[in-house]
């Protein structure tokens, strides 16, 4: 029984590569001009606090969320939410430790669902869990001497891949030996901060994110939101490119949380940029 079940979940887990890898390829096929067209919503129905990593599995969903309470003091609380396609909650799973309360972008493999839990600081530190997406139990697996805000778990060669705040720096680190120290790259772009990454396959990750621009002294930061696709052998960007939709309240739909996934010709985004009172917005674009 432990060898099929083994078995199924390395067959999972290939699946969702190839799914991923599609997305990766449709990605590169996206252009400034690309239209984004809006074909669904979905209100969610509980409050939100302020999202940061989203996952689709079947017709569920998982975002991770900090609850802030006091930054000065150090006190919040992480969330994992679930919920359904109506945007019901079914589980609200608490992470974190003490200061260690602010969730980062998540990732699915076919099994868990890997979350970083940092303090609400950079050069800080982090509790890096796995969940069980079914019965929303959480294990701890290490943790990091950074504030890591995003991880992906490449299932090619069983390592692990985080970025920092502001995704200045990418960490790695091999899933059979986790005490030994990570290797370091330092991330040669700027164009965005990654806010939430998934693995792309082919030793690849995906991240959206968002870089805010002060144009004028008074004036609100414009924020313009974006795509990268990043080499984990490297840990160089491949492929960038803007997504130039926002909400009707002028936030890019890539501040917070992103899951891509394919359609028949294209890619169809759920994003949820809004604290608190969120929605979750569906659109499509064309890439055939």
């Amino acid at each position: 029984m432990r060898s099929l079940a083994w078995a199924t979940a390395l067959l999972a887990a290939s699946l969702l590569t190839d799914a991923r890898s599609a997305v990766a390829e449709r990605v590169t096929k996206l252009t400034r001009a690309s239209v984004w067209t809006p074909v669904a919503s979905i209100r969610v129905q509980f409050r939100t606090w302020h999202p940061q990593g989203l996952v689709r599995i079947g017709e569920t969903f998982y975002v991770s969320s900090v609850e802030v309470r006091s930054r000065e003091r150090g006190d919040g609380v992480g969330h994992l939410f679930k919920f359904d396609k109506a945007g019901a909650l079914v589980a609200d799973l608490t992470l974190g430790r003490g200061a260690i309360y602010h969730p980062g972008g998540i990732d699915y493999d076919g099994t868990w669902i890997w979350v970083p839990v940092a303090e609400y600081r950079p050069d800080s530190q982090s509790i890096v869990y796995r969940v069980d997406p079914s019965s929303m139990k959480a294990t701890e697996v290490f943790h990091a001497d950074d504030h890591i805000g995003a991880i992906v778990h490449d299932t090619d060669d069983d390592t692990l891949h985080g970025v920092s705040w502001g995704s200045r720096r990418i960490y790695r680190w091999r899933i059979a030996d986790l005490h030994a120290a990570p290797t370091r790259t330092i991330n040669p772009a700027h164009y965005v901060d990654y806010q939430d990454c998934k693995y792309a396959g082919a030793h690849r990750m995906l991240c959206t994110g968002v870089s805010e621009i002060r144009h004028a002294a008074g004036a609100p930061p414009f924020r313009l939101g974006g795509l990268e696709l990043v080499d984990l052998t490297t840990g160089r960007p491949s492929f960038q490119v803007p997504v130039t939709v926002w909400t009707a309240g002028g936030i890019a739909m890539t501040q917070n949380p992103v899951w891509l996934e394919t359609t028949k010709s294209g890619l169809r985004g759920y994003f949820m940029p809004e604290d608190d009172t969120s929605t979750l917005y569906i659109y499509e674009v064309e890439t055939d």
